[in-house]
């Protein structure tokens, strides 16, 4: 095997299995310094041995055995030395405790890092770095603040776990419904990561974010059938799931939905979600945020061609969303249904209201460049275009973006 061919074993590896091993040492260790830490460290040690000695047969164990080995040592070079001698002899003794019926450790990661006794703020951005494995500057740009400021809230949110004694565990049946809203805010995050990444030096879609994203919202499901968030969550990210083979040109440029090759989509992947769809638009309760989302993306995926598509239909979800949930981002987005239906004007009306609250959210921009531009104020779209770029982090928005303001010539 090349040096090439490990590098990318490496690569792969850390994608798949950082969180597996984090989750796994969490759970043995109960301590997320630790776990982050020795998964790191083995992580390293995988960068010096396997060029020389080959990559192992499973990676995964592999890893998590040398992680282990590794978190042990720190706990006996740690003060205390005679308690952690025995803590340390304890963790080479016992073997990992049985799964039990969800049986999955990363979910257990999940609702540790997402407990109501941390900040919704906290929950989102340590598990994006603990489950979803994101570095601090791309969890910074998620949230739009600085990178110092987010490394700072991660600290302190793992130091927290530590400090109250935060159970590593799922929660039991009558606390899943109260700790069930800042899980799906973090999954879904941690989706549109995947779904078009923030960073200007990762793969501009993610797949395997995505993959993950969407696996531990079916073992959320598993839990709480009956929860129509939970299974409108699943739904949206089906739907959306399904036309990411047609979101990336060959050239390496985002391909926006009007342009999309709708023959590419995953047609499986549709009729799952519209399934949900159907079964919650059945229910007797009134729909939830995501639900609504769902149902307008099962609009969007319902059209065979962009020309058929019933935006009436989407601005009405768009108006129930936004008593839901009245942000500048939804309000954003409807401005989008509402040029197909009123008129680009109007929708720039809508939109330039925006401004004080997005000024730095990089679609805000693009959205305002495109209405610029059909109403042919080459001048203001161009300048428009121009904060865009300058803002986006993702390679292939930034191609798609400049194309489309060297066009307007």
């Amino acid at each position: 095997m090349s040096v090439r061919d490990v590098r990318a074993a490496i690569t792969q590896a850390h994608r798949e299995e950082w969180t597996r091993v984090v989750a796994a040492l969490a759970r043995r260790f109960g301590d997320l310094d630790v776990a982050e830490e020795a998964a790191a460290e083995a992580f390293a040690t995988a960068v010096e041995r396997w060029p020389a000695d080959g990559v192992p047969p499973n990676p995964g164990a592999w890893l998590t055995t040398t992680a282990n080995r590794r978190a042990v040592d720190r706990i006996r070079r740690e003060t205390k030395r005679d308690d952690k001698h025995r803590e340390a002899r304890v963790y080479d003794d016992d073997p990992l405790e049985p799964s039990g019926a969800i049986g999955d450790d990363r979910l257990r990661l999940i609702f540790t890092c997402c407990h109501p006794a941390l900040g919704m703020q906290a929950r989102l951005a340590l598990t994006l770095r603990m489950v979803g494995g994101l570095t601090v500057p791309e969890i910074a740009r998620a949230f739009l603040v600085r990178e110092s400021a987010m490394g700072q809230r991660i600290t302190r949110a793992k130091a927290k776990i530590k400090t109250a004694r935060i159970p590593y565990r799922v929660p039991s049946a009558e606390d899943l419904p109260a700790r069930v809203s800042g899980v799906l805010a973090v999954l879904y995050l941690v989706f549109n990561e995947g779904y078009l990444a923030t960073g200007p030096d990762t793969d501009p879609v993610r797949p395997g974010l995505t993959a993950e994203a969407i696996r531990l919202t079916r073992l959320i499901r598993t839990l709480m059938p009956q929860d129509g968030e939970v299974a409108g969550l699943l739904a949206l990210m089906l739907l959306t799931e399904a036309r990411r083979p047609a979101r990336v040109s060959a050239g390496g440029e985002l391909v926006a939905l009007a342009e999309q090759d709708r023959g590419s989509w995953d047609a499986t992947l549709i009729a799952e979600g519209h399934q949900l769809v159907r079964e919650r638009l059945a229910a007797p309760v009134a729909p939830g945020r995501y639900q609504i989302l769902a149902a307008i993306n099962a609009v969007h995926t319902c059209a065979r061609d962009v020309r058929d598509t019933d935006w009436s239909q989407i601005l009405a979800l768009y108006d129930r969303l936004v008593r839901l949930d009245p942000s500048p981002v939804i309000a954003l987005n409807r401005a989008i249904a509402v040029a197909e239906l009123d008129g680009p004007q109007v929708a720039l009306a809508a939109v330039d209201r925006l401004e004080d609250t997005l000024a730095g959210y990089h679609p805000y921009h693009a959205t305002r460049a495109d209405l610029l531009r059909r109403l042919g104020r080459g001048q203001q779209s161009r300048a428009a275009y121009d904060r865009a770029i300058e803002l986006a982090g993702n390679p292939a928005e930034i191609a798609h973006l400049t194309r489309r303001r060297d066009q307007l010539g």
